[in-house]
């Protein structure tokens, strides 16, 4: 059986024997010095001014979310666009939080919102914000799509939590709107067993998410952010001063442990990019080649594609059904992230609507899968796979 992912981490081995020593050396485990160490890391890694961690991609995003509300910059009942292709936890804080989700369909050949999608969704729909998925390490004309939300006024965010180290046009992605979100859970490009980020270039928002991580207190901010906040609140007693909570928030920290993975496991991000894209390349040429059986994927236009798994979109229901019984016991294969949002339970019970039935999100829905790529294939398991998705 090929397995989606191989390890917990990658260098499993050495990395644990570090772990155990850091862990037996460390003052404490509670969120310090390692976090902040990998914040700043993580941040220049990414091209970004600020980084916040917290304890998962989903957190991420529900901390986002919440520190724009806290902001002003989103007001309960707004409506706030997302990729309908993507995965739950990009759509519930929108629920959770009072805002009015509004799906917008992808491109067949990209799984990504184009311009052309959102120009159509917006003919229908106005919206407040863009919450943007980067699925699968690809994205769409994003350029485009940053444009005009800039005309429009419409907040851009992104889920890049599938695409860390996908370069389109010379820049990561996650550094084309306002904010970004980043997982760091178990077979995702880099892990810290549990983890993630929120990455931004914005002052405010980054004190607000450090506030929202924890409580809605100051605890984690810098000492002249502290007093600044607590002059504007009136708050000038050391004994209240560490338990005022000055705006929603929840607990969301992080521990030294993931901080200690981060940055260790942050030296060999560069390493397995290029391996995922190795062998992204190597299965792409091969596969999507049987353009009779799959839909063709669109990727030339990026620079580095960071493939998060392989995805294929069958011509029909029957050629991706005999592949799910064909890969039996052979290759562990999962729909394409969470499919169709729109089609969720979750989604019909709490915005119940079933509008998309001719969506390329439904189809991709219907008739895509998706395998593992990680860094620690082997020659051998890539040529089963090809043979497994060649063979008529």
């Amino acid at each position: 059986m090929i397995p989606l992912i191989k390890s917990t981490f990658y260098k499993e081995d050495s990395t644990k024997k570090k772990l155990c020593q850091f862990i037996k050396s460390a003052e404490k485990l509670s969120i310090g010095e390692e976090c902040k160490k990998f914040e700043s890391s993580f941040g220049k890694y990414q091209g970004r001014r600020h980084c916040v961690f917290v304890n998962s991609g989903s957190s991420a995003n529900l901390a986002l979310i919440q520190a724009l509300l806290n902001l002003g910059r989103l007001r309960r009942g707004d409506p706030v666009g997302f990729s309908a292709l993507t995965w739950s936890t990009n759509v519930m804080p929108l629920i959770q939080l009072g805002l009015t989700p509004v799906p917008i369909d992808v491109e067949l050949d990209t799984f990504n919102v184009s311009s052309r999608t959102l120009a159509a969704a917006l003919k229908k729909q106005k919206i407040k914000a863009l919450f943007l998925t980067n699925l699968l390490g690809f994205c769409d004309d994003i350029d485009v799509i940053a444009k005009e939300c800039h005309l429009r006024d419409i907040l851009f965010l992104e889920d890049n939590c599938e695409s860390l180290g996908t370069v389109y046009q010379g820049n990561l992605l996650g550094n084309w709107g306002l904010a970004s979100t980043f997982s760091f859970y178990v077979g995702h490009h880099m892990s810290t067993v549990e983890g993630g980020a929120v990455c931004t270039d914005s002052d405010a928002l980054e004190t607000m998410l450090q506030m929202v991580r924890a409580h809605g207190w100051d605890r984690n901010l810098t000492e002249s952010k502290q007093l600044k906040i607590r002059l504007r609140h009136n708050v000038n007693s050391t004994f209240y001063s560490r338990y005022t909570f000055y705006d929603l928030g929840f607990n969301l920290r992080t521990t030294e442990i993931q901080g200690f993975l981060g940055n260790s496991q942050l030296d060999y991000l560069p390493t397995i990019v290029g391996k995922r894209q190795r062998n992204f390349f190597y299965l792409a040429k091969r596969i999507y080649a049987h353009s009779d059986r799959y839909y063709p994927i669109r990727f030339s236009h990026l620079d580095t594609v960071s493939n998060f798994a392989f995805p294929v979109i069958c011509r029909t229901q029957k050629i991706r059904d005999d592949l799910v019984v064909r890969c039996d016991g052979k290759v562990e294969i999962r729909p394409i992230v969470g499919g169709d949002m729109t089609n969720q339970p979750f989604f019909h019970k709490y915005i119940g609507t079933d509008r998309w039935n001719d969506s390329n999100a439904r189809l991709i829905h219907e008739q895509g899968l998706y395998f593992g790529n990680n860094p620690e294939l082997t020659w051998a398991e890539l040529k089963t796979l090809v043979t497994i998705f060649t063979k008529k």
